[in-house]
């Protein structure tokens, strides 16, 4: 009977190992495996590695980071990956990096990521940045950072940065998923397709469906300031 009981510890202890061992991107078998052209090589969870042989210095390098994105939208920031979509040389190394810029006053607005917890560092301006905790708690852990300072938000929570300065903000993450996924708030909920039925809304944010009836059927992310509670420079007094 002892060893029956020890039989099925040990093959509990191996499950949860197993588990543990998957939760994240999967690691590589050799060297590296440079990512293949989805379109030329069929669907897999993943990509297919390149024939080594053909593996050049460019699969490891991306320049898309060197210039500043475009802030001029309605949120004020731009992300800019490089994934294992720009670097195919990320593929099977469970990380990535995106560069974020800010114009002044200027929000990422709240996201997580499903595949990857984000280790963000302040390069350039003051940043106000948070996550929020799941239920029931809901509590924000939230800093300000200024240059040089790094703030980490777990894989899956609800996270944003705020730029408090009067002049653009810069920051890098690094993510720990070669495609850590991405999921706005405002713009899932409200930029679904086809739409989510306005009863929904309206019920999970109690508020009347003529609130949400009042702008454009297509969800614009002009209007996330009201959706996210109008969160503004001139109004927001955040805590160090």
């Amino acid at each position: 009977m002892a060893n029956i009981h020890y039989f099925t510890l040990t093959i509990a202890i191996l499950a949860l190992a197993s588990s543990l061992a998957c939760a994240s991107d999967p690691g590589p078998l050799q060297d590296f495996c440079v990512a293949l052209d989805k379109s030329k090589a069929g669907f897999v969870n993943g990509n297919f590695c390149k024939d080594p042989m053909l593996v050049k210095a460019d699969d490891f390098f991306y320049s898309g980071l060197r210039n500043a994105g475009n802030t001029s939208n309605p949120v004020g920031s731009l992300v800019t990956p490089a994934f294992v979509a720009e670097l195919p040389g990320l593929n099977t190394l469970g990380i990535s990096v995106v560069r974020i810029d800010f114009a002044p006053n200027g929000l990422n607005a709240p996201h997580s990521h499903p595949r990857a917890s984000e280790v963000l560092t302040c390069l350039e301006g003051t940043l106000y940045a948070g996550f929020i905790s799941t239920n029931p708690e809901h509590r924000l852990f939230a800093k300000i950072l200024h240059e040089g300072d790094v703030f980490v938000f777990p894989r899956g929570l609800i996270h944003f940065q705020l730029n408090l300065g009067k002049t653009k903000a810069r920051a890098m993450a690094a993510l720990s998923s070669q495609n850590p996924g991405i999921i706005t708030i405002a713009n899932t909920l409200f930029g679904s397709n086809p739409p989510l039925p306005t009863n929904i809304l309206a019920k999970a944010f109690q508020v009347d469906k003529k609130e949400l009836q009042r702008g454009d059927s297509s969800y614009c992310p002009s209007s996330s300031s009201r959706v996210l509670g109008g969160l503004n420079q001139a109004s927001f007094h955040p805590h160090a």
